[in-house]
């Protein structure tokens, strides 16, 4: 736990008799046994308190000059809580301003810190952790939030029990509306299975799925209560019914299919930008567009995850709706915008054909399949598949 507490009086933050009384109070009644403490007051002012714990150790800096102090508690086990351990404290000084950040170093963690933009992050508290791995791709942690289990990989948000419907319906069904057929479907990533089994009530006959992560595929299955289970997983990694799951690289995959697909969806983490090294980028280059669109039938749609649409952050989605125009303008076709009812989500369809209200399409086929989406309608696709002013103004 890092604590930054203002608003103390500086006597108070000079007083080292009552700073280690204080400090050693708080954290004895938050279940840490104190084994020494140690103190040190500085010329003019500011003292230094160190305590020596069964579980760690927990320190004070002062600064009486701009009546604040730094407090670090740090434990293991789990009778000692170091949050109530500097709650405690403040209240012994009389702090007035609190900012606390825990830190996870080793075991389950209790939080996770989300990049979200340049400067900017997002903090989920986590109750019951359900399962962390590192897979030789990434780290998984599953683990209970605020919007039910949620899927981290590198402390990203992939999906959570209360909206990954909201996600997964975006990415597959306006795609699959705007193909002129969908017996045959193909799915790079989505680990979760959402994608595959969602394909499988529209109406695929075949779905190839293709994801590099093979710990974090089983994971998902055991853990997350959507998506494949572990049965439904086993069977589609034998082959035994409509879904077919490789394992390997879904760059490679395609590169090197001869086959052809009515509708492709690539499902990955967010397009790295700040990373040029990441591998993750190649999957987004305008290259790969080109490879997927080279393996769609003559009315075939692809479908990538594109970033957000939020003004302060949508740089992925504004270079992806670039590469879209220019692969499926070639072919007299276009790029399709696809928004979502969470601003965090956007994703883009290129169609090889000319579709001059691809709202409309969509929601003319959506009578004739043999299944219906819970969360659009016609109405729904007539409006989220316009694309906002700032990307239009882009193309032209």
């Amino acid at each position: 736990m890092l604590a930054e507490l203002g608003g103390i009086a500086p006597a108070v933050l000079d007083d080292v008799d009552r700073l280690r009384s204080d400090l050693a109070a708080a954290l004895t009644e938050s279940g840490a046994q104190v084994r020494q403490i140690v103190t040190e007051r500085f010329e003019p002012q500011g003292a230094t308190v160190v305590a020596v714990l069964a579980e760690s150790h927990a320190s004070i800096h002062t600064w009486p000059e701009h009546g604040g102090m730094h407090v670090d508690v740090f434990t293991c086990g789990e009778s000692a809580d170091p949050v109530a351990a500097v709650r405690r404290l403040a209240e012994r000084v009389g702090a007035t301003d609190t900012a606390l950040q825990v830190v996870d170093r080793g075991g389950a963690p209790r939080t996770i810190t989300e990049p979200i933009a340049a400067g900017l992050t997002r903090r989920w508290e986590l109750g019951r952790v359900h399962h962390v791995a590192h897979t030789g791709f990434q780290k998984v942690v599953v683990a209970d939030t605020a919007h039910g289990v949620t899927l981290f990989c590198d402390d990203e948000r992939q999906s959570t029990e209360h909206t990954q419907l909201t996600y997964h319906e975006a990415l597959f069904w306006p795609g699959a509306l705007l193909a002129r057929k969908l017996e045959r479907v193909l799915i790079v990533g989505s680990s979760e299975g959402v994608a595959s089994e969602l394909a499988v009530a529209a109406g695929a006959t075949r779905v190839d799925h293709v994801d590099i992560d093979t710990e974090a595929v089983r994971i998902c299955a055991e853990h997350l209560p959507y998506g494949y289970t572990p049965e439904s997983l086993a069977a589609a990694e034998r082959g035994a019914g409509p879904v077919h799951l490789t394992y390997g690289d879904g760059r490679r995959f395609v590169l090197d299919s001869t086959e052809q697909w009515d509708l492709i969806l690539v499902d990955l983490p967010d397009e790295r930008p700040d990373e040029p090294e990441a591998q993750i980028n190649r999957l987004y280059e305008e290259s790969f567009v080109q490879a997927c669109a080279d393996r769609l039938t003559a009315g075939g749609v692809l479908v990538f995850q594109a970033g957000s649409p939020a003004v302060w952050r949508d740089a992925t989605l504004r270079s992806a709706w670039q590469r879209f125009h220019t692969v499926f303008g070639a072919t007299g076709g276009r790029g399709v915008y696809i928004g979502c009812e969470e601003h965090e989500w956007a994703f883009l369809a290129g169609v090889r054909e000319h579709m001059a209200d691809p709202g409309e399409v969509a929601a003319t086929r959506l009578a004739q399949m043999p299944a219906r989406p819970e969360l659009w309608d016609e109405v729904s696709l007539r409006h989220r598949l316009v694309a906002p002013l700032s990307l239009r103004r882009t193309t032209g």
